[in-house]
C-alpha cells in the first residue's frame, strides 16, 4: 500500500511572471462518488492514491505499463469525438492530476462478491482466475470494452486485452468466459463460450451465419449462458451528469520538490513554456513516470497537457492530415480509419501504414493515453510511429510564446534521444502528407519479441513513388532499430532514384545499397547485428514485392514474400466429461476456484493489501551494482539526512556472524553482504523510511565503494576457468563405455537453454510486526515456505521458532521462485522490525525482484548416444551442467532431478550421466516450475531430434521405438508402473489426425518458399515427490463448529494453484458436508507446524492425504451420532450431540509418504512415488523472412489420475503448458557485457522481458485428460496425480514443432543432416533455447540471411551476456 494524496509540504503558489490564475483543487469521481482534493503530493501517481485510501483491489504488478495489474477505468468527455470514453488505463503511470474533471471506475466500484458484475462473475465462474493478482486488471479491460461497445466481435474481445498479462491461467479460460460477451456468442446459443455442444461456425466450416446474416440494422439480442447473470448496459455507472458540466479550470499545486501545471489552453501551456522552458510536458506520462521511477530523473516542473482540447483536434485536408500533437493514439487509430475511407485506398495508404503500427504499439492501455507528440519527443530509436512520419515527408508545427515553426521530419532527430525542437516550445501539430493516386507505395513494418504490446527490434517505413514507365521519381526507406534515431537509408535512396522498380536489378542494387547503409559491428548496442541487419534486407523484400504485385507484373514478383503471418481468433476445448466414470458429490466435479469471486472483485487480501499500522516503516534495499568486488566502503550518512528516513540495517545489526548465513545445509550464502559482494542485486543494506518513494530515494543516496574483481556469467566460462560448487552426483546403469563399442552408430552433441524468470504477478512481499512482548514477531509474507520463513526470522532476531508466527494468506503467483527465496526478504525485515521496535512492510518493485530473486536455472547437456540401424537406442553418456549463480540455493535438487529425467520417456540399457553446478556472478538461480525436470528431458529430446536426423529416420518412429513399456526400469532402477505414455502417443496422433497433418505439411512445404509448417509430438514422465526424504510429509488441523461450519489448517499455501480448493472438496466428501460448510482461512506456522514448502507438485497428495486422516478421526468419533440421529442429520446436530457429550471436535492429521527412498551412488531405492504423463502434439507456421512464427494447434493430453477438480486440473495444464511455451520460445533473460552498468540483468520487467501474451497461445488449444485406464499401482488421496509441474515441458513441442520446420527450410537450400556420420559443421541443426525469433531467422541459410550475417572481428564479443 502507498500514502494518500496528502502532500508533506505546502502548495507553492505559481510565480507572478504566469498571468493566469491557476486554481489548486483537484475535483473527479470515483466509483460513482464526488472527490474533491485540496491538498495533493505532487509526487504520487492515481494508482498509490487508490491503494493509499484502501481500494486495493488495483494492483501494483511492475510500475511500467506492462502487465495490466493495475487497470482502472477513467471515463470521460473525449474532445476529439466529442463523446464520453471509457479509457482503460494503467494506474502505475498516471498522475493523480490527470484525473481532474473525469470518472475513475476501480474494480470495487463495478461490483463485489454478492452482487458481481457480468464481467467478474464470468471470469470467476469460467476458470479464468488462479492466483487472482493480475484478475481485477483483466476484468477492467473487459470492462471497459463493454462500455465502450455493447456488441464486441471476436476480435474485439482479444484484443482488449493486449496491455494484460496473466502468468498462471494460460488465458483460454479467461477468452473463453470473455467471448460471451461477443457477437458471435450472441448469435449462436450452442457456442462453446455459451456453454453448448459448439456452434457450427467454431469449426471453421462456416455455417449458421448468425451474426454474418443478421439485418445490420436490426439490435442483436444478446445471449446469457446458463448459470451465468444477464449483461445489461442500461444498469451500468452512468457518466456523472456534473462532470458533463464541470468547467476545466487551469491547476497547479506542488511542494517545495515539485510543481504540476495543468493548463486548460494552448496560450496558457505557451505561457508555461516561456516562464519554465525546460518544464517537463507531459501527455499520458507512459515514458515520464518510468524515467522517475526507475532513473530516479527529476522534474521540478511539470506540466499535464492531456485537457487542452486544441492539441487533441484532427482535419482532413486535400493533400494532408493535419493531427493535434496530444491526439491520444486510440483516437488516432480511428483518425487513420477515417482518412483511409476519406482519401481512398491509394491516396490513404500511409494511414493504413500508421494504423498497422499502432495496432500493435503497447497496449490499449497505454494507446488510451500516449500521444504521437510524446512519441516524437521522447526519440526512441526503436519508435513504432516515426520511421511512418519521417517516410511519409510529414511536417512537424511547433509553438511558442508568439512564435510557430514547421520542422520537417527528416530534420527532427538530431541524435540519440536529441531533436530539434526549441525548449520552450511544444508540437502542436503534424502533419501527414497523401500519397499520390498512383504509382505511390507506402507500406509499415514491424518485428519484435512478441507480436502484441512489445518493443521493436526493428520497425520500418518504406515509400517509393514511380513514374507511368516504373522509373522511380522519389524513394523514402525509413528504419527504427538500426541507429542511434531514426535514419533514412540514405545511399539506398539515392540508389533507387532514377532506376526502372520492375527489374531485378534494381532489387538487387538496393539490397547492396542497404548492407552499407546498416554495416552493423557485432558487438553493436542493442546486440542482435545479424538479425537486425536481415530484416532490414527483408523488410525491403517484402517491400519491394508488396509493390511489384501492386503494380501487375506477376513474372518477377514473389507473391508469397508479399504477406505478413496472421493468426486466427484463439479457440479450444477441454474433455469436460473426464471425470463422468468416478465424480461423487464433491470430489471430481469441477468446481471454481474458492476464492475466484473475492479475486475477480478485487476483494482477496494479499501481502501488501494488508491495511497500514500505526508507525509502519517502508524498507528498500541497498543492492549490490557490481556482479564482484570487494566493498570498500559503504557511506549511508547521507541517506540518513533526506526527511522520512527513520534507519539504516545491516550485516553490523545482526546477532552475530553465524545469524547472518543461510540456506541449508551449506549455510554459504548471507542476508546481507559482508566484505565482498558476487553478484548484482545482492543485498548490503536495508533502509528504512515513512514511505515507500522515501525509502527508495534514500536507498539511491547511500554511497558504496567497490574494488571490482573479475567475474564469471556463462555455463562456458565457468567450464573453462573450472568455477564449479563442490558437488559431483553421477548416475549409472550398465556399461555404457562397451555398448559404444559394439553398437552401429554413435553420434554427439550438445544441448542448451536457458534459463526463465517467474514474473510471479505479485512480487515478493512482506510484513514484519514485532510484539512488545518475548521478541515474538508477527511475519505476513508472500511465500511458498512458511516454515523456513520462520525458522529464518527467529535465528536474525535471535528468538526460539516459538515465538514467531509467519502467515500467508496467499500469494499472487510463485511457480517456485517464493520456496525459498522469500525467505531472505521476510529475514531481513524481521531484523529490522526488532531493531526499530516498529512494524516493517517491503514489497519489491518488479525490477528489485528480477535482479534479486533468481530464476530457472540455465542447462548444458554434453551428450553422446549409441545405437543401432533399427534405431534401438543402446547407451548414453551425458554431462549436464546448471548455472547456480552465486551461490547453493537449491540447485544440487536441481541438478539431480535433470539427470533422473534425462533419459525423456525412453529406455536406454546402458546409460552414464554426471552432474556439475556452475559457480557463477549471477543471482543465486532456484527452484522454478518444473525443478530441473524440464531441463533434462530437454536435453533428451534434443538427442532424440539429432539422433534421429542423424538416422535419417522420422523422430516420432524414433521415439516409439525407444519407449519404455509398462515395468521396465528407469536409469535409477525404479520399475514404471501404470505407463500410458505409449497409449496417449497413439490417442493424441489418432484425436488430432497426425499422420495426416504430417502429410499437409510436407506439401505446404514444397509449396511454399518463406513460410515453413512443423510438426511435433512430444512425450513426458515427471516423477513425484521431493527428492530430499524428509519433506515428504503433511500435517493438517480440522475443527468442527457448534453450527456444523469446519475450520480447515493445513501446511500447504494457496498461489493460485487451486490447491486449497481441493483441499476443501476432500474435507467436504470426507465430513459429507457441503463445500460452503468448509473454510480454508490461512496458512500459519502456529497452527500447523514444521510444514514443508509448497512445491514439488506434491502438495495436493501430502495436505490432501493430512486432511483426509484428521477427518477419518473425526468421522469415527462422529459414527456413534450418525447412527443414532440418521443419515439425514446435518453436521450441525451431529456436532451438537458430540459437544454435549464431550467428545473432541478437533482433530490433527498427519500423512508421509510410503515406500520412497533413494539411495545416490549405489542407485538403489525408489525415488518417486509415481510419474504423471502427458503427450502433446504441436503444430506451428513460420514466417522465415523475419522469423516470426505462430502456433496453429496444440493437442495436450494428460494422465492425471482420477481428478479431484478437473476445471483446476485443466488451469493448471493450459497454465503450465503456456509457461513452457514462454521458456522454450520467446523468454531471454539478457546481460550486459560493458559500460558503467556492466555484469547487470538487463532484462528487468516486462519492456524489456517478454512472457506469452493473450494472442501467443495456440490457435487451436485442447486439451484433455486420460480417461477409461486403471490405475493399479496408484495409492494417492482419490488416486490423482499431481500436476503443477509436469505439463510444462509440454510447451516444449511447439519448439520442436518450430526445430521441424526449420529443418524443412534449411533443407530447401542443400543444407540438411548428413546421415550415418557424426559429422561436425554439416547441415545438421542444433537450435538452442529459447528459440526466439532471432534464433530462428539466424538458422535459416536462404540467400538474405546469409549476406546479413555479422561475424565478430577478432576479440569483439557480443553486447549482451547470454548466461
Amino acid at each position: 500500500m502507498a500514502p494518500i494524496a496528502v502532500s508533506p509540504e505546502s502548495s507553492s503558489p505559481p510565480p507572478a511572471a504566469l498571468t493566469t490564475t491557476f486554481d489548486d483543487t483537484l475535483r473527479f469521481y470515483l466509483n460513482g462518488t464526488r472527490v474533491v482534493l485540496d491538498q495533493i503530493d505532487p509526487e504520487i501517481t492515481l494508482l498509490e492514491y487508490l491503494r493509499g485510501i484502501g481500494l486495493t483491489g488495483t494492483k501494483l504488478g511492475c510500475g511500467e505499463g506492462g502487465c495490466g495489474a493495475c487497470t482502472v477505468v477513467v471515463s470521460q468527455y473525449n474532445p476529439t469525438t466529442k463523446q464520453v470514453y471509457h479509457a482503460s488505463v494503467n494506474a502505475c503511470l498516471a498522475p493523480l492530476l490527470s484525473v481532474d474533471g473525469k470518472h475513475v471506475i476501480t474494480v470495487e466500484g463495478i461490483g463485489n462478491v454478492k452482487k458481481p458484475h457480468p464481467a467478474q462473475e464470468r471470469v470467476a465462474k469460467s476458470h479464468g482466475s488462479q492466483c487472482g493478482f493480475c484478475t481485477p486488471g483483466i476484468v477492467m479491460s473487459l470492462y471497459a470494452l463493454l462500455r465502450n461497445n455493447q456488441n464486441p466481435t471476436e476480435h474485439d474481445v482479444e484484443e482488449a486485452f493486449d496491455g494484460n498479462l496473466c502468468r498462471c491461467t494460460g488465458y483460454r479460460p479467461i477468452l473463453d468466459a470473455a467471448q460471451t460477451f461477443s457477437t458471435k456468442a450472441a448469435a449462436c446459443g450452442n457456442s462453446k463460450a455459451n456453454g453448448g455442444s459448439g456452434c457450427c461456425m467454431e469449426g471453421g466450416e462456416g455455417g449458421c451465419g448468425g451474426a454474418k446474416n443478421a439485418d445490420a440494422d436490426q439490435p442483436i439480442k444478446r445471449f446469457t449462458p446458463p448459470g451465468f447473470i444477464e449483461y445489461n448496459p442500461d444498469t451500468e455507472l452512468i457518466f456523472p451528469p456534473s462532470l458533463k458540466k464541470q468547467e476545466f479550470k487551469p491547476l497547479a499545486f506542488g511542494n517545495k520538490r515539485k510543481t504540476w501545471y495543468r493548463p486548460t489552453t494552448l496560450e496558457q501551456l505557451l505561457e508555461i513554456k516561456s516562464v519554465f522552458p525546460n518544464a517537463k510536458v507531459i501527455g499520458g506520462s507512459t515514458e515520464t513516470q518510468i524515467e522517475i521511477k526507475f532513473k530516479a530523473l527529476q522534474y521540478p516542473v511539470s506540466v499535464f497537457v492531456g485537457d487542452i482540447a486544441e492539441l487533441r483536434q484532427y482535419s482532413l485536408n486535400e493533400d494532408h492530415l493535419e493531427i493535434g500533437g496530444n491526439i491520444t493514439l486510440t483516437d488516432l487509430e480511428n483518425v487513420c480509419k477515417e482518412a483511409i475511407k476519406h482519401y481512398g485506398e491509394a491516396r490513404g495508404q500511409v494511414f493504413e501504414a500508421m494504423h498497422k503500427q499502432i495496432q500493435y504499439f503497447a497496449g490499449r492501455q497505454i494507446r488510451n493515453v500516449g500521444t504521437p507528440a510524446g512519441n516524437l519527443v521522447t526519440a526512441s530509436p526503436i519508435s513504432d510511429l516515426n520511421p511512418v512520419l519521417m517516410a511519409a515527408d510529414a511536417v512537424l508545427v511547433a509553438k511558442s510564446l508568439g512564435n510557430e515553426i514547421k520542422i520537417p521530419m527528416s530534420n527532427f532527430f538530431t541524435g540519440y534521444r536529441k531533436t530539434a525542437l526549441p525548449s520552450d516550445a511544444v508540437l502542436a501539430s503534424i502533419r501527414v502528407p497523401v500519397t499520390q493516386e498512383k504509382n505511390e507505395f507506402f507500406r509499415a513494418y514491424k518485428q519484435a519479441k512478441r507480436k502484441d504490446d512489445d518493443i521493436a527490434i526493428v520497425t520500418s517505413a518504406l515509400r517509393v513513388r514511380l513514374d507511368d514507365e516504373g522509373v522511380v521519381e522519389s524513394s523514402n526507406l525509413v528504419y527504427g532499430g538500426m541507429a542511434p534515431f531514426t535514419v533514412a537509408a540514405k545511399k539506398t535512396n539515392e540508389f533507387l532514384v532514377g532506376k526502372k522498380f520492375a527489374e531485378l536489378e534494381t532489387l538487387e542494387g538496393a539490397m547492396n545499397a542497404l548492407e552499407q547503409d546498416f554495416n552493423l559491428q557485432f558487438g553493436v548496442p542493442g546486440g542482435m547485428a545479424s538479425y537486425r541487419k536481415s530484416l532490414a534486407l527483408s523488410f525491403f523484400y517484402r517491400f519491394y514485392h508488396e509493390v511489384m504485385l501492386a503494380i501487375g507484373d506477376p513474372e518477377k514478383t514473389d507473391a508469397e514474400a508479399a504477406k505478413e503471418l496472421e493468426r486466427e481468433i484463439s479457440t479450444g476445448k477441454e474433455d469436460r466429461e473426464a471425470a463422468a466414470t468416478y465424480m461423487q458429490e464433491t470430489l471430481g466435479k469441477s468446481n471454481p476456484h474458492v476464492a475466484a469471486l473475492k479475486q475477480v472483485t478485487g476483494e482477496a487480501q494479499y501481502t501488501d493489501d494488508i491495511p497500514v499500522q500505526k508507525n509502519e516503516l517502508y524498507g528498500c534495499f541497498v543492492l549490490s551494482t557490481k556482479a564482484h568486488a570487494k566493498i570498500k566502503s559503504v557511506d549511508h550518512s547521507a541517506a540518513l539526512e533526506l526527511p522520512g528516513v527513520v534507519d539504516y540495517v545491516d550485516k553490523n545489526d545482526m546477532p552475530s556472524s553465524r545469524a547472518n548465513h543461510w540456506g541449508a545445509p551449506h549455510f554459504q550464502e548471507v542476508f546481507l553482504a559482508e566484505d565482498e559482494v558476487y553478484t548484482t542485486g545482492q543485498p548490503i543494506g536495508l533502509v528504512l523510511a515513512t514511505s515507500a518513494n522515501r525509502a527508495a530515494e534514500a536507498a539511491r543516496a547511500v554511497k558504496v565503494e567497490y574494488e571490482e574483481l573479475p567475474a564469471i556469467y556463462s555455463i562456458e566460462e565457468a567450464i573453462e576457468q573450472e568455477s564449479f560448487f563442490d558437488f559431483f552426483k553421477e548416475i549409472k546403469k550398465g556399461d555404457s563405455e562397451e555398448a559404444f563399442k559394439n553398437c552401429d552408430y554413435t553420434f554427439t552433441g550438445v544441448a542448451r537453454m536457458g534459463g526463465q524468470e517467474h514474473f510471479y504477478l505479485e512480487t515478493q512481499a512482506a510484513v514484519a510486526i514485532p510484539k512488545p512482548e518475548d521478541g515474538e514477531m508477527e511475519i505476513w509474507s508472500s511465500t511458498q515456505n512458511p516454515n523456513e520463513a520462520q525458522v529464518y526470522a527467529a535465528q536474525v532476531i535471535g528468538v526460539q521458532a516459538n515465538k514467531v508466527v509467519v502467515r500467508v494468506k496467499r500469494m499472487g503467483g510463485g511457480f517456485g521462485g517464493k520456496e525459498s527465496r522469500s525467505v531472505q526478504l521476510s529475514s531481513i525485515l524481521a531484523l529490522a522490525a526488532q531493531k526499530t521496535k516498529r512494524p516493517v512492510r517491503y514489497m519489491l518493485t518488479r525490477e528489485e525482484d528480477m535482479i534479486v530473486s533468481g530464476q530457472r536455472h540455465p542447462f548444458m547437456g554434453r551428450w553422446k548416444v549409441g545405437v543401432n540401424r533399427d534405431g534401438k537406442i543402446q547407451a548414453l553418456d551425458l554431462d549436464v551442467f546448471n548455472n547456480g549463480g552465486w551461490s547453493w540455493d537449491l540447485s544440487a535438487a536441481v541438478c539431480e532431478r535433470a539427470m533422473s529425467h534425462s533419459d525423456g520417456c525412453y529406455l536406454i540399457p546402458n546409460i552414464h550421466v554426471r552432474g556439475r553446478i556452475c559457480k557463477t556472478n549471477t543471482m543465486s538461480n532456484t527452484a522454478f516450475r518444473g525443478f530441473g525436470g524440464p531441463q533434462g528431458m530437454f536435453i533428451a529430446e534434443c538427442y532424440m531430434s539429432e539422433v534421429a536426423d542423424r538416422l535419417g529416420m522420422p523422430v516420432e518412429k524414433f521415439r516409439e521405438i525407444n519407449f519404455y513399456k509398462d515395468e521396465e526400469l528407469t536409469h535409477f532402477n525404479q520399475p514404471l508402473t501404470d505407463w500410458h505414455v505409449p497409449l496417449m502417443y497413439k490417442q493424441v496422433q489418432d484425436e488430432m489426425e497426425y499422420a495426416k497433418r504430417r502429410d499437409d505439411v510436407v506439401a505446404f512445404n514444397a509449396e511454399h518458399k518463406w513460410r515453413k509448417r512443423g510438426l511435433a509430438i512430444i512425450p513426458t514422465k515427471f516423477g513425484i515427490s521431493f527428492t530430499a526424504l524428509w519433506f515428504n510429509q503433511a500435517g493438517a488441523l480440522v475443527h468442527i463448529y457448534h453450527d456444523g461450519s469446519i475450520l480447515v489448517a493445513h501446511g500447504g499455501t494457496e498461489m493460485g494453484q487451486g490447491l486449497h480448493t481441493k483441499m476443501t472438496m476432500i474435507a467436504a466428501q470426507a465430513l459429507q458436508v457441503p463445500m460452503e460448510d468448509v473454510f480454508i482461512s490461512e496458512t500459519a506456522t502456529n497452527t500447523v507446524a514444521n510444514a514443508s514448502a509448497t512445491a514439488a507438485s506434491a502438495s495436493s497428495d501430502l495436505n490432501g492425504y493430512a486432511i483426509f486422516n484428521a477427518c477419518a478421526q473425526l468421522n469415527e468419533r462422529l459414527a456413534p451420532y450418525r447412527e443414532k440421529l440418521g443419515p439425514n442429520a446435518t453436521m450441525k446436530e451431529l456436532a451438537h450431540a458430540a459437544y454435549f457429550d464431550r467428545v473432541n471436535l478437533s482433530a490433527q492429521g498427519f500423512y508421509k509418504t510410503p515406500e520412497i527412498g533413494y539411495t545416490w551412488g549405489a542407485n538403489t531405492g525408489k525415488m518417486f512415488f509415481y510419474f504423471t504423463q502427458g503427450v502433446t502434439a504441436a503444430e506451428v507456421e513460420l514466417d522465415t523472412l523475419t522469423g516470426t512464427w505462430t502456433c496453429t494447434r496444440a493437442d495436450i493430453k494428460m494422465d492425471v489420475g482420477r481428478s479431484i477438480n478437473p476445471a483446476i486440473d485443466y488451469g493448471q495444464i493450459q497454465g503450465a503448458f503456456v509457461q513452457g511455451l514462454g521458456l522454450f520460445t520467446m523468454e531471454e533473460s539478457l546481460w550486459l557485457r560493458n559500460g558503467p552498468m556492466a555484469g547487470n540483468l538487463f532484462t528487468r520487467g516486462p519492456g524489456a522481458y517478454k512472457i506469452p501474451g493473450f494472442r501467443d497461445i495456440p490457435q487451436v488449444f485442447n486439451v484433455s485428460l486420460l480417461k477409461d485406464v486403471e490405475w493399479k499401482d496408484l495409492r494417492t488421496i482419490q488416486r490423482s496425480r499431481g500436476v503443477g509441474e509436469p505439463p510444462l515441458f509440454m510447451g516444449s513441442a511447439v519448439f520442436f514443432a518450430i526445430r521441424d520446420a526449420l529443418v524443412a527450410a534449411r533443407k530447401q537450400y542443400g543444407v540438411e543432416a548428413t546421415v550415418g556420420v557424426d559429422e561436425k559443421g554439416d547441415g545438421l541443426l542444433r537450435l538452442e533455447s529459447p528459440a526466439t525469433p532471432e534464433r530462428i531467422r539466424l538458422s535459416c541459410v536462404d540467400p538474405i540471411m546469409e549476406r546479413a550475417r555479422v561475424v565478430p572481428k577478432e576479440g569483439e564479443k557480443s553486447f549482451f551476456i547470454t548466461i
